[in-house]
């Protein structure tokens, strides 16, 4: 068997591989790409570029609907067939990689397709359409791999037409009803574009709630909505089986059975960490995920970046643990990863944002904590839904050190609203401080400062 020596090897070319890949090659390093899926992962093709598409036509929808409170008469007729055409036109070039992969190649990376794993410390071994190819890695391994959609082992769902995220993106028409199972914030976004789209939606959550990970008020806002825009949500649903003869129908436990045309599995991500090698690193094969220090260090020569790590399962985590990890393999000065602040956006609407930690976690923590909260009234946009709340911000303070922990900005806009958010919990600005400044109005994000003076008066 023939090893060919390199410097790098990156396992896995979502945007933080990609990034990584290019920034050692970029220095000098002789680096090797490695990746049997599409270059750039889930995110360009399958999860935050089209389907923000997709969230984008379905607001489009509703905002021409309050034409009549707002502004005159329209009429809205949803056709989901423009929105499947950009999709493959300008979203994923109908699912072809081509610029990507000519984009990393001009930065210096020489890239294999096919799926890798670790055979042996600082080893790679690559399975390609044209047999094996060996890689020993002198200055190291970054894995990269990413995840796949999970699909609970229901009795009778393997082997039907249902969708994941995957399916769901390359969608050319929406069902006439459709079962989406799972309500974190894949299953959420879907449910509400599908719906918009004229499809009659049933959402089944087996927690208590929506956006489990969310704040208890973020989940009650967008629960309100759906019910308002008539998408059925049941919540502490247990689905017992699965069948599908020209239509899905679920068994769930305790209850009549739930039956549709179309089913989206919405139920979490999973990466084989077996299937990638780790055991040949002394890395356990069974565990959710992959360790790493402060520099992204999973083992001696090993680096580990993106969903892998556990830290959060979103794009702008891997492009910034790519940075670290590039830099510590290169040996320059990097601050070490700091996670107090990690945001993100759930983009129903309204949209959910959050950074740092909810109140829940912050008290499991034995933080001593004050909160701070202020509705977004319904009135703040002329919503065609009736009287209610549009949204809310609630702020989660450090008692003991008088600054913000962790902060919620849910309504319109809501992940714009989060920067300044964003930028509080990670400098540790004083909440004194926040309740000094000036705010523009009137903005959403002026909501803040009502919600910094309830927390002062409570």
């Amino acid at each position: 068997m023939t090893i060919e020596s390199v410097d790098v090897v990156v396992v896995g070319l979502g945007p933080g591989g990609e990034a990584c890949a290019t920034q050692l090659a970029t220095a000098g390093l002789s680096v090797v790409g490695v990746d049997a899926r599409l270059v750039g992962g889930e995110c360009p093709y399958y999860a935050c570029v089209p389907t923000k598409m997709m969230i984008r036509a379905a607001d489009a929808l509703a905002e021409a609907l309050r034409a009549g409170e707002l502004a005159g008469t329209a009429l809205v007729q949803g056709d989901w067939g423009p929105v499947a055409a950009r999709i493959r036109r300008d979203a994923t070039d109908d699912w072809d990689d081509r610029v990507a992969v000519e984009r990393l190649e001009r930065a210096g990376v020489r890239f294999v397709r096919g799926r890798g794993r670790l055979t042996a410390p600082g080893q790679v071994t690559v399975s390609t359409s044209d047999g094996e190819r060996t890689f020993a890695a002198a200055k190291g391994i970054v894995l990269n791999p990413g995840t796949d959609p999970a699909v609970p082992p229901i009795p009778g769902l393997a082997g039907t037409p249902y969708w994941t995220n995957r399916e769901a993106v390359r969608a050319t028409e929406v069902p006439r009803s459709m079962i989406v199972l799972g309500g974190g914030p894949v299953g959420c976004e879907f449910s509400q574009v599908f719906a918009r789209f004229g499809a009659e939606v049933t959402l089944l959550q087996a927690r208590d709630r929506l956006l489990p990970l969310a704040e208890p008020e973020a989940s009650r806002l967008v629960e309100q909505r759906f019910a308002a825009e008539n998408i059925t949500v049941r919540t502490g649903v247990s689905v017992t089986g699965a069948g599908h003869d020209g239509a899905f129908t679920l068994q769930i436990d305790g209850a009549d059975p739930v039956t549709a045309d179309g089913l989206l599995v919405a139920t979490g991500r999973r990466t084989d960490l077996a299937a990638l090698g780790v055991g040949a690193v002394g890395l356990p094969e069974d565990a959710k995920g992959i360790e790493v220090d402060e520099r992204l260090r999973a083992a001696p020569g090993l680096w580990a970046i993106g969903d892998i790590t556990g830290k959060g399962a979103f794009t702008h985590m891997s492009m910034y643990q790519a940075e670290i990890a590039a830099a510590d393999i290169l040996g320059q000065e990097h601050l070490p990863a700091d996670y107090r602040a990690v945001p993100n956006v759930t983009f129903t609407d309204p949209e959910v944002g959050s950074v740092g930690l909810t109140e829940a976690a912050a008290r499991e923590r034995g933080r001593t904590v004050r909160i701070g909260t202020t509705a977004i009234p319904s009135s703040s946009r002329g919503h065609i839904h009736g009287p209610g709340n549009e949204g809310l911000i609630k702020l989660v303070e450090d008692a003991d050190r008088g600054v913000l922990v962790g902060a919620t900005a849910v309504g319109p806009s809501g992940g714009e609203v989060l920067g300044a958010l964003a930028v509080a919990v990670h400098a540790e600005v004083p909440t004194a401080v926040l309740g000094q400044m000036i705010y523009a109005y009137p903005t959403f994000h002026r909501a803040i400062l009502s919600a910094v003076a309830d927390l002062a008066a409570g």
